[in-house]
């Protein structure tokens, strides 16, 4: 992303009125591999697709940036990656053909629903499909982007608009209908400023006052959720609020994780194959 980009973003942002940020999320302990959050069930929970969704849509406008060409491909990396912290899917072990991560196939693990419609069609798909298919095909599939008629089915679609209508149900966002010269649009403007300020503190805390050095010392889904954020191109609207000498440390922070190789991360102590596997699918 260019300079010019990165400056035009944070002018945008230093235009915005600012709100306190409330207390951060408390860590999902205990999530990542054995299933669905076992925590208080008042507290609202966002799946990964709509924490990167809704670090994507602009607060008053509603939508997503016309010239991001990557989220798309980006949510459906969070669909794998939700997945597999829920315990549903997994990578097939390692062997001496199939070492690298971009080879090894996602295999099914469990049918258990997960309450989520995106996430159980997926899994669905990931079931039903003989041979299986490497994380890079998944992400293809799903997105639509195969050149296989046979394999058209497994696209999921509307998911932007999909998870939108479910940010809407949890209150986090609104519904609008705007004019766009020739033709009408349905937006879905942030409502629930608090909650998303608290997602962009999150991320800025784990490049600065909480900052691991090591990926394998962070949180399982915030390093899902920062490594997606930059896949779907929206890591960056998370930096724009901050002052200037902040800006670099996070920025020079970021760049030190999103540069380390999944291939040699992936074996390290405590660390997701999954996570890394999507994250090789997008840097190939």
């Amino acid at each position: 992303m260019s300079t010019l980009t990165h400056r035009a973003r944070r002018a945008e942002a230093a235009d915005r009125p600012r709100e306190e940020p409330g207390a951060e999320e408390r860590q999902r302990s205990g999530q990542e591999e054995d299933g669905d959050d076992p925590g208080d069930a008042k507290e609202l929970r966002l799946t990964l697709m709509e924490e990167v969704l809704l670090l994507g849509i602009k607060d008053r406008e509603g939508y997503t940036s016309f010239w991001n060409d990557c989220i798309s491909a980006g949510l459906r990396g969070c669909i794998l990656v939700e997945l597999a912290l829920r315990g549903r899917i997994q990578l097939e072990p390692a062997t001496m053909r199939r070492k690298s991560l971009l080879n090894r196939k996602v295999l099914f693990k469990s049918e258990a629903p997960t309450g989520d419609v995106l996430l159980d069609e997926a899994l669905k798909h990931i079931k039903a499909t003989e041979p299986a298919e490497t994380v890079q095909n998944w992400i293809e599939l799903l997105t639509g982007e195969t050149w296989n008629p046979l394999k058209l089915n497994y696209q999921i679609r509307n998911v932007r608009e999909r998870l939108a209508k479910s940010l809407v149900e949890k209150g986090v966002l609104t519904t609008e209908k705007q004019n766009f010269l020739l033709f009408d649009m349905t937006t879905h403007p942030v409502t629930n400023d608090t909650l998303k300020q608290r997602l962009i503190k999150k991320i800025q805390d784990a490049f600065l006052d909480k900052w691991a050095k090591e990926a394998q010392r962070m949180d399982k889904r915030l390093l899902a959720l920062v490594l997606l954020a930059h896949s779907a191109d929206v890591l960056e609207n998370a930096f724009v609020p901050l002052l200037d000498e902040q800006y670099e440390l996070a920025t020079s922070r970021s760049r030190e994780l999103l540069e380390l190789n999944p291939d040699v991360e992936c074996v390290k102590p405590n660390a997701n194959e999954m996570i890394w596997a999507v994250m090789a699918a997008f840097t190939k």
